[in-house]
């Protein structure tokens, strides 16, 4: 439709204005020889490329550069003459690239708005302009709005692009809502939908982890399957060339990393991310981490030095378990899942943080070794009380400090 749009608008403009124009284009990286529609068309995407790689300290140079960049391809868009856009596709066509060039700002504007929705009037197949009103109507809130303007689109055909702003959309209706879990899990599914589309698709990927790693909080933040799930998506993502420049998949998969205890790869990934868009606050997650390390450091190495063992766990020997579980100690564990065992140990020390989750207990068994217990969900197998603390069906892994034991 582009094409046949403006195919006669290039030939009507005078020679010294062509050239004009193309000069104008060149300076913004547009190609030469295009009609006003495709102009546009290739300057809006220059726009939402600015949009999502463009991140300067102050956020008030980067509005600044958008509202140049907006203008300069509305003014493209305007060279296309009255009488070439009368017909309804290419009306539409028009109509669509206007509400688009509009809507690449953060807030809601009511104009861009009113020319998508006039874009998908004159023409209802134009799937890019179904996708655009529905982003544009969910800044303002209507959520369900925007989901009929996706499930439209998604009518139209099979499309990664809509799959993936149906399954973000369905994360932001999950917040607060009585189906929050349920709409998780359909957010995972029309993810892997748009990965399967386009296994090379990094924005597919990093779709996909956001959504697993939605999954880990919505489920009360204990499942470290949905944890590793996300970072492996994480990962493919970051082998699209396409996608290293977006700061939010290293601060996204940090995050992951960071609720693993994978301290050294989250330390990287936020530092990369705080390169990326200094404006993000990687470089305070940085600072968080650095700091739980000092203080989970500082914890063992003062109980290590103190001669209070002894009668610190003289307790532990009289508390009698009520479980058909082996009773064992910090030091026989094996690296992974230990089925059918129960881990004996006396909270020493809360160990306070920035975070809400996990919480950090310096505990000592029965054989007077000390340990760091990471919790971060509590289920009928855990139990503390009287700062005693036992742990059913326990899984073993290494961190930078000591072993840490998530129940």
């Amino acid at each position: 439709m582009s094409r046949e749009a403006g195919g006669a608008a290039a030939s009507s403009a005078s020679a010294p204005e062509r050239q004009r124009q193309q000069e104008e284009d060149a300076n913004q990286g547009v190609p030469a020889g295009r009609t006003p529609l495709e102009r546009t068309a290739d300057a809006a995407e220059e726009l939402y490329r600015l949009r999502d790689t463009f991140f300067p300290r102050n956020p008030a140079e980067k509005a600044a550069a958008l509202r140049a960049r907006a203008d300069d391809a509305l003014a493209v868009l305007d060279s296309l003459p009255p009488e070439e856009r009368k017909t309804p596709q290419r009306r539409a066509v028009y109509e669509f690239l206007r509400g688009k060039i509009l809507d690449v700002f953060p807030d809601y504007h009511k104009e861009a708005e009113d020319h998508l929705s006039k874009a998908v009037k004159l023409n209802p197949s134009l799937v890019d302009a179904w996708l655009c009103l529905g982003n544009c109507i969910w800044k303002k809130g209507d959520l369900a709005s925007a989901m009929n303007c996706f499930s439209l689109a998604l009518s139209k055909g099979a499309d990664k692009k809509i799959l993936c702003h149906l399954s973000m959309l369905e994360r932001s209706m999950a917040q607060g809502s009585e189906d929050q879990a349920q709409l998780v899990e359909e957010s995972i599914k029309h993810a892997k939908e748009a990965v399967m589309l386009d296994i090379r698709d990094g924005n597919s990927w990093y779709n996909l982890g956001n959504a697993y790693l939605t999954s880990f909080f919505v489920g009360g933040s204990w499942d470290h399957m949905k944890l590793h799930h996300s970072v492996k998506a994480y990962q493919n993502a970051e082998k699209d060339e396409t996608m290293k420049s977006n700061p939010d998949l290293y601060y996204n998969c940090a995050t992951a990393d960071k609720y693993l205890e994978n301290y050294e790869r989250a330390l990287r990934g936020f530092e990369a991310a705080s390169l990326k868009d200094p404006g993000l606050g990687a470089d305070t997650e940085v600072q968080k981490i650095m700091s739980l390390l000092d203080k989970l450091d500082s914890a063992m190495m003062g109980q290590l030095r103190s001669k209070r063992s002894a009668s610190s766990v003289s307790s532990l020997s009289e508390v009698n378990i009520k479980s058909s579980h082996k009773r064992a100690t910090i030091g026989i564990l094996s690296e992974g899942l230990n089925n059918a065992v129960a881990v004996l140990g006396k909270v020493v020390l809360f160990i306070r943080h920035d975070n809400v989750a996990p919480m950090y207990y310096l505990t000592c068994d029965l054989d007077q070794s000390y340990f760091i217990l990471s919790v971060y969900g509590l289920r009928n197998e855990a139990h503390i009380a009287h700062s005693l603390i036992w742990l059913a069906t326990v899984h073993s892994s290494t961190c930078l400090l000591s072993a840490c034991f998530h129940s």
